[in-house]
Protein backbone atom coordinates (compact mmCIF):
# COMPACT_ATOMS: atom_id res chain seq x y z
CA UNK A 1 0.00 0.00 0.00
CA UNK A 2 1.05 3.39 -0.58
CA UNK A 3 -0.15 6.71 0.37
CA UNK A 4 -0.19 9.12 -2.66
CA UNK A 5 -0.61 12.95 -3.04
CA UNK A 6 -1.54 14.89 -6.03
CA UNK A 7 1.86 16.04 -7.20
CA UNK A 8 2.49 12.46 -7.70
CA UNK A 9 -0.16 11.27 -9.42
CA UNK A 10 -0.42 14.86 -11.29
CA UNK A 11 3.20 14.00 -12.30
CA UNK A 12 2.23 10.94 -13.78
CA UNK A 13 -1.31 12.16 -15.29
CA UNK A 14 0.33 15.27 -17.31
CA UNK A 15 3.26 13.74 -18.61
CA UNK A 16 5.66 15.88 -16.73
CA UNK A 17 9.43 15.40 -16.34
CA UNK A 18 9.56 13.12 -12.81
CA UNK A 19 7.07 10.61 -12.27
CA UNK A 20 6.42 7.56 -10.82
CA UNK A 21 6.78 4.37 -12.40
CA UNK A 22 4.04 1.98 -13.83
CA UNK A 23 4.60 -0.16 -11.32
CA UNK A 24 3.28 2.00 -8.37
CA UNK A 25 -0.55 1.41 -10.01
CA UNK A 26 -0.62 -2.46 -9.39
CA UNK A 27 -0.37 -2.01 -5.63
CA UNK A 28 -3.16 -0.65 -3.33
CA UNK A 29 -3.25 3.22 -3.14
CA UNK A 30 -4.38 5.35 -0.62
CA UNK A 31 -4.74 9.23 -0.05
CA UNK A 32 -6.79 11.94 1.57
CA UNK A 33 -10.02 13.21 0.29
CA UNK A 34 -8.22 16.07 0.18
CA UNK A 35 -6.48 14.30 -3.13
CA UNK A 36 -9.95 14.43 -5.32
CA UNK A 37 -10.16 18.27 -4.62
CA UNK A 38 -6.90 18.99 -5.20
CA UNK A 39 -6.28 17.11 -8.51
CA UNK A 40 -9.45 18.57 -10.00
CA UNK A 41 -8.47 21.90 -8.77
CA UNK A 42 -5.45 21.11 -10.95
CA UNK A 43 -7.53 19.83 -14.16
CA UNK A 44 -9.80 22.31 -13.86
CA UNK A 45 -7.27 25.29 -13.95
CA UNK A 46 -5.19 24.34 -16.71
CA UNK A 47 -8.57 23.62 -19.04
CA UNK A 48 -8.08 19.88 -18.83
CA UNK A 49 -11.52 18.63 -17.88
CA UNK A 50 -12.66 17.04 -21.61
CA UNK A 51 -8.94 15.34 -22.10
CA UNK A 52 -8.24 13.97 -18.95
CA UNK A 53 -11.69 13.86 -16.75
CA UNK A 54 -12.41 10.03 -17.55
CA UNK A 55 -8.50 9.64 -16.04
CA UNK A 56 -9.19 11.52 -13.15
CA UNK A 57 -12.06 9.84 -12.57
CA UNK A 58 -10.54 6.19 -13.36
CA UNK A 59 -7.93 7.43 -10.97
CA UNK A 60 -9.77 8.87 -7.95
CA UNK A 61 -12.25 5.35 -8.33
CA UNK A 62 -9.52 3.25 -7.25
CA UNK A 63 -7.87 5.34 -4.58
CA UNK A 64 -8.86 4.10 -1.02
CA UNK A 65 -9.80 7.51 0.41
CA UNK A 66 -8.96 8.60 4.30
CA UNK A 67 -12.20 11.01 4.90
CA UNK A 68 -11.31 14.20 6.71
CA UNK A 69 -13.25 12.93 9.89
CA UNK A 70 -12.48 15.36 12.98
CA UNK A 71 -9.73 12.67 14.25
CA UNK A 72 -7.63 13.65 11.58
CA UNK A 73 -8.52 17.40 11.26
CA UNK A 74 -7.59 17.81 15.06
CA UNK A 75 -4.35 16.25 13.81
CA UNK A 76 -3.70 18.82 11.62
CA UNK A 77 -3.57 21.27 14.01
CA UNK A 78 -0.80 19.73 16.02
CA UNK A 79 2.84 20.42 15.79
CA UNK A 80 4.78 18.27 12.92
CA UNK A 81 9.25 17.77 13.07
CA UNK A 82 8.89 20.60 10.37
CA UNK A 83 7.34 23.57 9.20
CA UNK A 84 4.46 22.54 6.78
CA UNK A 85 1.83 24.69 4.93
CA UNK A 86 -1.92 23.79 5.69
CA UNK A 87 -2.53 21.33 3.15
CA UNK A 88 0.68 19.06 3.91
CA UNK A 89 -0.76 19.25 7.29
CA UNK A 90 -4.23 17.53 6.54
CA UNK A 91 -2.07 15.09 4.16
CA UNK A 92 0.48 14.09 6.62
CA UNK A 93 -2.51 14.25 9.59
CA UNK A 94 -4.16 11.41 7.41
CA UNK A 95 -0.77 9.26 6.63
CA UNK A 96 -1.63 8.79 10.62
CA UNK A 97 -4.72 7.40 10.28
CA UNK A 98 -4.63 4.79 7.12
CA UNK A 99 -5.58 1.31 7.68
CA UNK A 100 -2.57 -0.76 8.14
CA UNK A 101 0.07 -1.04 10.91
CA UNK A 102 2.53 2.28 10.89
CA UNK A 103 4.56 4.32 13.31
CA UNK A 104 3.20 6.96 15.15
CA UNK A 105 5.50 9.48 12.77
CA UNK A 106 4.21 8.07 9.81
CA UNK A 107 7.68 7.55 8.50
CA UNK A 108 7.14 3.12 8.12
CA UNK A 109 3.85 4.74 5.17
CA UNK A 110 5.33 4.07 1.75
CA UNK A 111 4.20 8.12 0.35
CA UNK A 112 4.47 9.02 -3.04
CA UNK A 113 4.66 12.72 -3.62
CA UNK A 114 6.60 15.82 -4.85
CA UNK A 115 6.49 17.99 -2.64
CA UNK A 116 9.40 18.42 -0.52
CA UNK A 117 7.50 19.95 2.76
CA UNK A 118 6.41 16.40 3.25
CA UNK A 119 8.90 14.34 2.14
CA UNK A 120 11.08 16.31 5.00
CA UNK A 121 8.91 15.59 7.93
CA UNK A 122 8.43 12.03 7.18
CA UNK A 123 12.53 12.10 6.65
CA UNK A 124 13.10 14.14 10.60
CA UNK A 125 10.32 11.55 12.17
CA UNK A 126 12.23 8.45 11.04
CA UNK A 127 15.45 10.15 12.40
CA UNK A 128 14.44 10.92 15.48
CA UNK A 129 12.90 7.40 15.81
CA UNK A 130 16.15 5.68 14.79
CA UNK A 131 17.75 7.73 17.48
CA UNK A 132 15.17 6.38 20.26
CA UNK A 133 15.50 2.79 18.86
Amino acid sequence: MIYLDSSGALAYRLAEDRYPTNALWDQPIVSSRLFECEVWNRINTRGLADSHGDLVRSLIGRIAMIEMVPPVLKRALELFPAPVRTLDALHLAAIEFHPLPRCKCTASVPLLTDDSQIGANLQVCADEENRAD
